[in-house]
């Protein structure tokens, strides 16, 4: 048994099949490509060709994704959007980073599916291999360390890290 309806099952299976083949094999420079693609299947990307987007990113469901001008979701980063995921002006998703906008409800034994938002705010930086949770929020110009696991909205101006993360000193002014 599926949350989902009928119609949305099958978007899934025809996005599947396009991110396997025409997403997956584009060349590497094509960021404009995979971000067109992804707008076919309802993506909020008000200008394509300034987002990059690599062809090894996975992506659940495009229409649950927004991406600001000049947003980048890096190599092998897994979008788990089952709720919306945001990435605003200039957000950086560095490799390997997991985002997972759902999660189950663990006191009840039928285990519902609950999902909330993730929002990744401007200029932010998330580091190779970061994990961020259900409903977090990473404030703008945030640097989010390698490896950290986010499950707690994180201050704008911040240098973050740790497992769980936590913010640690304040992001000095850019030159």
């Amino acid at each position: 048994m599926t949350p989902y309806p009928r119609r949305e099952l099958v978007l899934r299976w025809v996005w599947a099949s396009v991110q396997a083949t025409l997403f997956r094999w584009s060349p590497r420079p094509c960021h404009w490509w995979r971000a067109s693609l992804l707008r076919l299947f309802g993506a909020d990307i008000p200008a394509p060709g300034r987002v990059v987007v690599f062809p090894s990113a996975r992506i659940y469901f495009p229409w649950k994704l927004t991406l600001a001008p000049r947003a980048m979701v890096g190599r092998h980063v897994n979008l788990y959007n089952l709720a919306r995921i945001t990435l605003g002006f200039g957000a950086n998703v560095s490799q390997n980073c997991h985002l997972c906008a759902g999660t189950h409800d663990f006191t009840r034994w039928d285990m519902p599916l609950v999902t909330r938002p993730i929002i990744i705010g401007d200029n932010a930086w998330l580091g190779a291999d970061v994990f961020v949770g259900p409903g977090v929020t990473i404030g703008e110009l945030c640097v989010v360390g390698a490896r950290s696991v986010v499950v707690k909205d994180l201050p704008p101006r911040m240098v973050c890290a740790g497992h769980p993360c936590r913010p640690i000193k304040e992001r000095p002014p850019l030159a």
